[in-house]
């Protein structure tokens, strides 16, 4: 396997200003990296990166990585994390998830072609489906309905695997897949639609607390911050993937949802709802890959990472706080120079 720096001395993460991306730019900030940000603002804010904004070793770039990607000098690693995550993201821009997946992806690989980059592509949990096998194996093929409405998302990344695989194979790009499962943490928007901010919002506000179906499929759910050391061990290790990263304990949504509650000191009651299609019945990674390749293993227990989660919602929604994107992005932080080239054309 190809020895990298540890840390790298210099990043290119896409959808730098999401969820994960932030989280992973904060990091290897700490670790000493310069990293360029990425990041279109359709689902992400730069209030995500507003702590670490001044920093001296980030540059963030306004750039949609479907157009053009040009970033000047040496680069060590790409993380492409650039992708609406939620199915209220995906649903309402099944396009824009299907080029970033695709288009993106092709963009973000030929820029670490160019540089001789590692590369790292965020893949999802969603390529199993709605399982038949339980715990979930990097082996496990998947169980996926393409044509339905959770199809953009997951065929986007299955399409991603597909082409990072072929970069490898191809042209010789050292690339890595991680494969992540249901994450939670601060900065997750508090209406972007997955359960745990939902049910967080919902009790905060003291409002019903909405589970799906009878609230007995189940979840792995894994704190922002072991997935982020997770994804820089992949990062470092030169293994080519995918990796499962996540939190092997199984928990239905109906305790995800009753655990809010009580972290909130909340008087909502449960309130039951239709389930979305193709909405899978079980997930759960089997991470015995991540623990022998990597030395990787989630450290931050639920009942921890949900009452740092809880603190950081209360205090988000206090300033009033909504989480959606803002179009205050700083373009004085970079831009994508006018008749740059696509990176991997």
């Amino acid at each position: 396997m190809t020895t990298r720096p540890d840390p790298p001395r210099r990043a290119v993460v896409t959808g730098a200003a999401g969820f994960l991306g932030s989280h992973l730019v904060e990091e290897l900030l700490s670790r000493g990296t310069e990293v360029v940000g990425l990041d279109s603002f359709l689902t992400g804010t730069p209030a995500n990166l507003a702590h670490v904004v001044e920093h001296p070793g980030l540059r963030l770039v306004r750039c949609d990585i479907t157009d053009y990607v040009h970033v000047p000098g040496d680069v060590d690693l790409v993380l492409h994390f650039a992708s609406p995550a939620s199915p209220v993201d995906y649903l309402k821009l099944p396009i824009e998830t299907l080029k970033v997946g695709s288009i993106g992806t092709m963009h973000a690989l030929g820029l670490a072609k160019d540089k001789g980059a590692r590369f790292v592509l965020a893949s999802t949990s969603e390529v199993y489906g709605d399982p038949q096998v339980h715990p979930q194996p990097e082996e496990y093929w998947g169980h996926v309905n393409p044509v339905g409405p959770r199809g953009v998302y997951d065929e986007a990344k299955r399409y991603a695997e597909a082409l990072t695989t072929a970069y490898r194979t191809s042209h010789g790009v050292d690339t890595g897949i991680v494969r992540i499962f249901n994450t939670f943490g601060p900065r997750m928007r508090p209406h972007d639609g997955r359960a745990i901010p939902t049910f967080v919002r919902q009790a905060l506000a003291g409002e019903p607390v909405t589970v799906a179906g009878d609230g007995l499929q189940t979840r792995s759910v894994c704190y922002v911050d072991d997935l982020v050391r997770g994804i820089l061990l992949l990062a470092s290790s030169g293994h080519a993937g995918p990796v499962n990263i996540g939190n092997p304990h199984e928990l239905t949504v109906r305790r995800i949802a009753e655990d809010v509650i009580a972290a909130t000191g909340s008087s909502s009651e449960l309130a039951f709802v239709g389930r979305p299609v193709d909405d899978p019945q079980v997930r759960r990674p089997d991470t015995r890959l991540a623990a022998e390749a990597l030395g990787w293993a989630p450290e931050v227990a639920w009942e921890d990472g949900l009452a740092r989660t809880v603190a950081w919602f209360r205090e988000a929604l206090a300033d009033g706080g909504t989480g959606s994107p803002t179009t205050g992005a700083r373009d004085g932080a970079g831009s994508v120079p006018a008749g740059a080239v696509p990176a991997g054309a």
